[in-house]
C-alpha cells in the first residue's frame, strides 16, 4: 500500500495541482442517468457533536472524517462507472447514482432517506393509498454500513417495497422476511460468523469463555446468538457484559471497568469480543489502562480490521486476536481509481464541468454531502484502500444492476421494455437471483442474504507494524493452519481456557454449580459406559450387554453354565471313572462269583442289582454338565435319586437281617430271614423305589425345574441353569434315601458282632454315615458356593455317596473274593455247617473239645 501514495501524488503532479487544496471530491458522489441508486455511507462521525441535547430539528453537522465510508461511496462509483462502461449488461441504459453521509447516526440518514423516497424531479413525499405507480427518485439504495441503521431504513423502505442492499449489516433480524421484504446483503449474517467462532472455539478444546458485546443491536444480537450456539455445542460462558457505545458518556467507564473487573479476575482465557469498532476502541482503551492481562482474542469483523483498534498504543500486548474476514474477489484497480478520483477533484475545470453536468437537488436543501471529503489527501486513505468490506460495496451495485437486466429482458442488443421500473418491479427478481462480481459468482437467497466463506485471519506484529495472517477457512467448515499460529504464551504453548481438565476414559461428568463445564469426573462402574465425551451420567448397558470400570463401550455376554470342559467338570469325570469302573467292576466278580456263600450272604441277586443301580447312580452326573436344556433339568433329580434308592433298599434288606439275627429272638428268626431273602425281599425293593418314585412325580409335577437365563448374577456372563422352585420339594425328594439309610443305621449301629463271622453290620454303618455325611455337608456348600457351580457339588455330593457306599460296603468283600478266598465259606459268611455260629451254647459245649483251626484272617474281615 506505500507505493499507492507515489501514485496520488504523481497524478497530481501530472495535472499540475498542488497537494492540500481543496477538492470538489464531495461533487463526485452523484451523477444523473436512467436509473438512480442511492447510497448512505458513513464517511463522518458525530462524535462530540452532542446530538443529544437537541432541542429542536435543525441540521447536523458531523465532523470527524470515516475514510473507510467515502471509499465504500468510491466503491459503488467506480462499479457504477464499469456497469456504464460495459455492453453486455444494461446496453444503451446509465446508471446514476446519488451517495450520501449517514454520520453513523439515524438521525443523519432519516434526511437522505426521505430524499431517495421523494417522487422522481422534486423533493417531495406524496401520500397515495396505492403506490403501485409512484416512482420514487431512486430504484435501489446501497447500503447503511451499520445494523443499527439498517434495521430503521430497512422498515422505512419496506413500507414503498423499495429494495435496499447493505454492504456492511449482518444483525440476523435483518434475514426476517415478514419485517424486512426488500432488504437484501452482499455479506453474510452474522449467525454464519459466529457459528464459524463456535467451530473456532470447539477446535482449540476452548469451552469456558468469556463473552463481550458492544450495546448496540450489533453487539446484543451478536451474544444472543452466540450464546445459543455456544451452549448447544457444550461451551460456557463465564461472563457476559456489554460494552457502552462512547457517546453514552455518562454510564461509560463505570461500566467498562465492570466489565474488565470480571473478566480480568476470572480464569477465563479466551475472551469473544463481538462489538463495533467504536466500542472495541472504548474497551481496549480501558484494557490497556487497567493492565489487562493477555489472553486470546476472538473478534467480530467489525473490529478485527479496524485501524482504530490496531492503532491502540500497547495493543501488540493484549494478548492473541484471532477473527474472521469475508473473503471477497480482489479490486486490484482500486487504489488507482481512488488516486484518480482526487487528482481529479483538485483540478478547478473539472469541478466546474461538474456543476454543469451534474444538476440536482441544490446544497442548500440536501446540505453538504462530506465537506470534509474536500480536504483529504491520499495519505488519509491509504490505510483502508484494501479494506475487504469494499468489495462487499462493489458488488451490491452488480447485485442491483443484474436485477435491473433481468427486469428490462436485456440482451446484446439493447433492453427492449419501455415502461420505466419500479423500485416494487426490481423487487421481485432479486428473490433467488444469482449475479456475478469479478470473478464470484453470488447469489440472493429466500432471507436476502448471501454465501461466502471466511478467512480466519491472526495479528501478527513485527515491531509496529501489523499483519493479518490467515490460518484457516471456513465455508461451512472449518479448517485450520496451526502451523501458522503464533501464540501470545511462553514458549508459543497453545493456551487453555477450561474450568475443569478434560475427564478420562470411561468418566462422566458431575456438574459443580450453574456451568456444565465446571464438573467433578466420575468413573462409570462395571454395568455402565460412557456413550459421548459430553454425557453427564453413564449410561447402562444392555441386558444381554456387560462393560468394565470405566468403559467406553459395552460386550456382548457370553453364556455361562458347567461346561464339559471346564477343570472342575473333567475332575469330576475322572471321579465318575473311577467309582464306576470299580461299581462296574463288583458288579462282574460279583457276577463271576455269584454261588460263592459271600453273593448268596449278600444278597446274590439283591447285591447286584445294587451295585447295577449304583452304577445308574454315577451315570446320573452326566446330565449336570453341558447346555441346560427342559428334558435334563428334568430328568436329573429322578434319575439320581431312584437308583440311589435301589442301591439303599438293599442295603436295608441287609441291616434288617442282621438286626433279626442278632437283637429278635430265635424264634422269629427263621420266619423273618426266609422273607428278607425270599420274594419278599424284592417286594421291598419295589415298594421303596415305588415311594420315591412318587415323590419324584410330585416334584415335577408340582414344581418342575426350568431352564432360567439369569442376567443378573455374574457381571460379565449371562447364567444358564436349572432353577429349583422350590427347595422343600427338593428336600422331600430325599426323604426315602434319607429314611432307608437311617433304618440301616438303627438296624447294625448297636449290634454286636458275633465271632468268628463276616462283620456285614460295620460296612453297611459306615455306608449311611458316608451317606449322611455326603448330604449334610451338600446343603451349606450347596447354598453358599456360586450358583453357577451348584451343578459340579450336586455331581460331587453324587459321586462321594456312590464312593462311599462302594468302599464301605463291596470294596472288602471284592477284597476278600480275590485275595482272602479261603474265607468264602458258609460258616463265614451264612454261618451254616460245623462249628456254625448259628448253633446253640448247648450244642456248642456238647461238641468235643479239641483245638480249633482258626482261619488265618480276622474274623471281622
Amino acid at each position: 500500500m506505500p507505493g499507492l501514495i507515489p501514485l496520488g501524488l504523481g497524478l497530481m503532479a501530472l495535472l499540475g495541482l498542488t497537494v492540500g487544496a481543496p477538492l470538489c471530491l464531495s461533487r463526485q458522489l452523484r451523477m444523473q442517468g436512467d436509473y438512480i441508486l442511492g447510497g448512505l455511507f458513513p464517511m463522518t462521525s458525530a462524535e462530540g457533536t452532542g446530538l443529544g441535547d437537541r432541542t429542536y430539528p435543525e441540521s447536523t453537522t458531523c465532523k470527524r472524517f470515516s475514510a473507510l465510508g467515502l471509499l465504500w461511496a468510491l466503491a459503488v462509483k467506480m462499479a457504477v462507472e464499469e456497469i456504464n462502461n460495459r455492453p453486455d449488461l444494461l446496453p444503451g441504459l446509465r446508471l446514476g447514482y446519488d451517495l450520501f453521509d449517514t454520520c453513523a447516526e439515524p438521525l443523519v440518514a432519516m434526511k437522505p432517506s426521505l430524499v431517495f423516497l421523494a417522487k422522481a424531479g422534486s423533493r417531495d413525499i406524496a401520500a397515495y393509498c396505492n403506490y403501485t405507480q409512484y416512482q420514487p427518485r431512486v430504484l435501489a439504495v446501497i447500503g447503511p454500513y451499520s445494523s443499527e441503521l439498517a434495521l430503521i431504513t430497512g422498515k422505512f423502505f419496506s413500507f414503498f417495497l423499495m429494495p435496499q442492499v447493505s454492504y456492511g449489516a449482518s444483525t440476523d433480524r435483518l434475514s426476517n422476511r415478514e419485517m424486512f421484504p426488500s432488504f437484501f446483503r452482499t455479506v453474510p449474517s452474522d449467525r454464519v460468523q459466529l457459528a464459524a467462532m463456535v467451530e473456532l472455539l470447539l477446535a482449540f478444546g476452548w469451552n469456558w469463555v468469556a463473552a463481550v458485546g458492544s450495546d448496540d443491536e450489533y453487539g446484543r444480537q451478536g451474544l444472543s446468538i452466540f450464546s445459543s450456539l455456544a451452549s448447544a455445542r457444550g461451551i460456557c460462558i463465564a461472563h457476559e457484559g456489554l460494552v457502552p457505545l462512547p457517546h453514552r458518556q455518562s454510564m461509560l467507564p463505570s461500566q467498562v471497568q465492570k466489565v474488565l473487573q470480571v473478566v480480568n479476575q476470572s480464569s477465563v482465557q479466551v475472551v469473544v469480543l463481538f462489538a463495533s469498532a467504536r466500542a472495541a476502541h472504548t474497551f481496549f482503551g480501558y484494557s490497556i489502562h487497567s493492565q489487562l492481562e493477555p489472553k486470546v482474542w476472538v473478534a467480530s469483523e467489525a473490529w478485527l480490521s479496524s485501524n482504530l483498534i490496531s492503532m491502540l498504543p500497547g495493543m501488540a500486548q493484549m494478548g492473541t486476536v484471532l477473527g474472521f474476514l469475508m473473503r471477497g474477489a480482489q479490486l486490484p484497480e482500486f487504489p488507482g481509481y481512488v488516486a484518480t478520483r482526487l487528482a481529479l477533484a483538485a483540478d478547478p475545470a473539472f469541478c466546474t464541468s461538474l456543476d454543469a453536468a451534474q444538476p440536482g437537488l441544490e446544497e442548500h436543501v440536501v446540505g453538504p454531502r462530506c465537506p470534509q471529503c474536500n480536504h483529504i489527501t491520499m495519505m488519509n486513505l491509504s490505510t483502508g484502500l484494501l479494506h475487504h468490506q469494499t468489495f462487499a460495496a462493489y458488488a451490491a451495485v452488480y447485485g442491483v444492476a443484474q436485477a435491473l437486466h433481468n427486469t428490462l429482458h436485456c440482451n446484446a442488443l439493447g433492453c427492449p421494455a419501455h415502461e420505466p421500473v419500479r423500485p416494487w418491479q426490481l423487487l421481485d427478481r432479486m428473490y433467488n437471483m444469482s449475479f456475478q462480481a469479478r470473478d464470484l459468482v453470488l447469489a440472493f437467497d429466500a432471507n436476502g442474504n448471501v454465501d461466502m466463506e471466511y478467512d480466519l485471519k491472526l495479528w501478527v506484529w513485527r515491531g509496529q507494524e501489523l499483519e493479518f495472517r490467515t490460518v484457516g477457512t471456513f465455508n461451512g467448515q472449518l479448517q485450520l493452519y496451526p502451523s501458522k499460529i503464533v501464540w501470545h504464551t511462553t514458549g508459543n504453548q497453545e493456551p487453555v481456557s477450561q474450568c475443569s481438565r478434560q475427564c478420562r476414559k470411561g468418566q462422566v461428568r458431575r456438574v459443580k454449580g450453574s456451568h456444565s463445564c465446571c464438573y467433578d469426573c466420575i468413573d462409570c462402574r462395571a454395568g455402565t459406559y460412557r456413550h459421548n465425551p459430553d454425557d453427564l451420567f453413564c449410561t447402562p448397558c444392555g441386558l444381554e450387554e456387560w462393560s468394565p470400570d470405566r468403559s467406553t463401550r459395552c460386550f456382548p455376554r457370553k453364556p455361562k453354565f458347567l461346561a464339559w470342559g471346564e477343570p472342575i467338570t473333567l475332575g469330576l469325570l475322572v471321579l465318575l471313572g473311577l467309582v464306576l469302573g470299580l461299581a462296574l467292576a463288583a458288579l462282574g466278580l460279583f457276577i463271576h462269583h455269584r454261588d460263592s456263600p459271600m453273593v448268596r450272604a449278600s444278597g446274590g441277586p439283591l447285591a447286584c442289582f445294587g451295585l447295577a443301580c449304583l452304577g445308574l447312580v454315577c451315570l446320573s452326573v452326566l446330565l449336570f454338565p453341558g447346555w441346560p436344556s427342559p428334558a435334563s433339568c428334568l430328568a436329573q433329580q429322578p434319575l439320581s435319586h431312584l437308583p440311589l434308592t435301589g442301591c439303599l433298599s438293599t442295603l436295608f434288606l441287609q441291616a434288617a437281617e442282621t438286626f433279626v439275627e442278632s437283637e429278635l429272638p430265635r424264634g422269629w428268626t427263621g420266619w423273618l430271614q426266609g422273607l428278607l431273602r425270599g420274594p419278599g425281599a424284592w417286594l421291598v425293593v419295589l415298594l421303596a423305589i415305588s415311594a420315591e418314585a412318587g415323590l419324584c412325580t410330585w416334584y415335577l409335577v408340582v414344581f418342575p425345574p426350568e431352564v432360567v437365563t439369569n442376567w443378573q448374577t455374574l457381571p460379565q456372563e449371562v447364567l444358564v441353569h436349572c432353577r429349583v422352585r422350590s427347595w422343600v420339594s427338593f428336600g422331600l425328594v430325599h426323604a426315602t434315601n434319607a429314611t432307608l439309610a437311617f433304618l440301616c443305621f438303627l438296624g447294625t449301629f448297636l449290634v454286636q458282632s458275633r465271632p468268628n463271622r463276616y462283620n456285614r453290620a460295620r460296612g453297611i454303618t459306615f455306608a449311611t454315615l458316608a451317606y449322611f455325611i455326603t448330604w449334610i455337608s451338600f446343603v451349606p456348600l450347596f447354598t453358599n458356593v456360586h450358583i453357577a457351580y451348584q451343578p459340579a457339588v450336586q455331581m460331587g455330593a453324587i459321586l462321594i455317596c456312590a464312593l462311599g457306599i462302594l468302599a464301605a460296603v463291596h470294596l472288602p468283600k471284592c477284597y476278600l473274593l480275590l485275595w482272602q478266598p479261603a474265607l468264602n465259606t458258609p460258616e463265614f459268611f451264612l454261618g451254616e455247617g460245623p462249628g456254625a455260629v448259628g448253633e446253640t451254647r448247648e450244642n456248642q459245649e456238647s461238641v468235643t473239645p479239641g483245638p480249633r483251626r482258626s482261619p488265618t484272617v480276622s474274623p471281622t474281615q
